[in-house]
């Protein structure tokens, strides 16, 4: 993994374009990866990037150096939470994919790998995103009630979902630390692997989603959250016309063609 460190005091987010994904590496890691308001505004910015550029297709969110974050850097976002406000200005797209007011949500598929520490916000990012892989070295911690504070990242409302409420509850009213077995028993990651591996494998899952039809992706990404969200019934509700608009795409005819000549598929997102 890249150690290279930010020439900001303050921290900084880094975006790579390699061919249809985006890396957005998270560079601070003099400071564990702790997040200022200027990293998280910048967050906000590439997740905005990846969605209205029509030719990246997928995100991989990572860090440099030997930890994904330490979580919040509290003497710089502490007065953030005691006047209300957000670092991430509206318009934006939420890192966080909240859904609250004033706030874009993601569209596009993210990645995460994840290695080292990877505390309270660090959890809340990897759950907020859509496939994550974590190093074996990872060390996991949602503990904002040691320092007097409720996780708002997330935190409380996936932890749930991905793994019921008491093992949920187990661990936000702890604050304990856990590794990378406990975390893929829960379904807060997807897959382990050695460390130093996360950021390859990330990117070997994120070039495969690649590949895949755009719109198709983007589709059945968006049902399968609204069935989270919202319930199987009224996810299901969509099937149908979401078919019907897919079907008459180019990259539905290029499928077709593609099975038909016994060949990789090559979609353009139309």
């Amino acid at each position: 993994m890249n150690t290279s460190t930010s020439p900001s005091p303050e921290g900084s987010i880094d975006c790579t374009v390699r061919g249809p994904l985006l890396l957005i590496a998270i560079n601070r890691p003099a400071k564990r990866n702790g997040f200022t308001p200027k990293m998280f505004r910048e967050l906000g910015q590439a997740y905005t990037r990846l969605d209205d550029d029509p030719a990246l297709r997928v995100g991989v969110l990572y860090a440099l150096g030997e930890h994904f974050t330490a979580g919040l850097d509290l003497p710089t976002i502490a007065p953030l939470m005691q006047r209300g406000e957000k670092a991430v200005p509206l318009g934006l797209v939420d890192p966080l994919d909240l859904g609250m007011e004033g706030y874009r949500r993601r569209s596009k598929p993210m990645v995460v790998a994840v290695q080292g520490i990877t505390y309270t916000l660090g959890i809340e990012l990897m759950l907020a995103a859509d496939i994550v892989v974590a190093a074996d070295d990872c060390r996991f911690s949602q503990l904002e009630v040691k320092r007097g504070i409720m996780a708002t990242g997330g935190a409380t409302l996936r932890m749930a979902e991905r793994a019921g409420l008491g093992n949920a509850l187990l661990h936000l009213l702890t604050g304990d630390e856990f590794g990378s077995a406990e975390a893929l028993r829960l379904n807060f990651v997807q897959k382990v692997v050695p460390a130093g591996q996360a950021l390859d494998e990330a990117l070997r899952i994120a070039d495969a989603i690649a590949a895949q039809a755009p719109l198709a992706v983007v589709a059945t990404r968006k049902n399968a959250l609204k069935a989270v969200e919202h319930g199987p019934v009224l996810a299901m509700q969509d099937f149908i016309a979401v078919q019907q608009g897919l079907s008459r795409s180019e990259d539905a005819a290029e499928g077709v063609r593609s099975f038909v000549e016994k060949r990789p598929a090559r979609f353009v997102g139309r």
